[in-house]
């Protein structure tokens, strides 16, 4: 009896922990700071949709799909999705536990990582990938690429008129 009791009241108090963080993470659509929760996504994604147009340039597979399925790209991608995007995961972290302060009195952790993830990582994990397949299928590489040869073409030829000139 006694274990059955223990197991309805824990239940109650997960239920309870679950129906707070819901109501809260719900509360911070219309609470103070925001507009951070349109900002940061964007940010996100500027820099999700630089780095997709970055690896279709380069040739490389595109970015979740490669963390998933192929280990020798794994490190390398989660490394610089980090570089990218970890300082909006941090300026998120910061914005959210100034917020909690403002309107709990306290900070609630898994709320904080929930908040964070959701407006830093997770714009950018599912827009980097598409940009950089997106990008290869309409040439935005070839283009680039031609640009960037005949500028270094223009650059050596300036280059070896200046050498002949001098």
């Amino acid at each position: 009896m006694y274990c059955r009791g223990f197991a309805r009241n824990s239940r109650t108090s997960v239920d309870e922990i679950f129906k707070r963080v819901w109501e809260n993470l719900i509360g911070r659509t219309t609470g103070p700071m925001n507009f951070r929760l349109i900002i940061q996504p964007l940010v996100a994604s500027f820099l999700a949709i630089r780095s997709g147009l970055k690896d279709a340039r380069e040739g490389r597979p595109a970015f979740l799909w490669s963390i998933v399925k192929d280990p020798p790209y794994r490190l390398a991608f989660l490394r610089h999705g980090w570089k990218d995007v970890g300082k909006v995961f941090l300026l998120a972290v910061v914005l959210d536990s100034i917020y909690q302060l403002i309107v709990h009195r306290g900070v609630y952790v898994l709320e904080l990582l929930i908040v964070a993830t959701t407006l830093a990582v997770v714009p950018y994990l599912l827009i980097r990938g598409p940009v950089n397949r997106l990008a290869k299928r309409f040439g935005l590489t070839q283009k680039s690429q031609e640009r960037s040869n005949r500028h270094e073409s223009q650059t050596e030829t300036s280059r070896r008129m200046k050498s002949n000139g001098s």
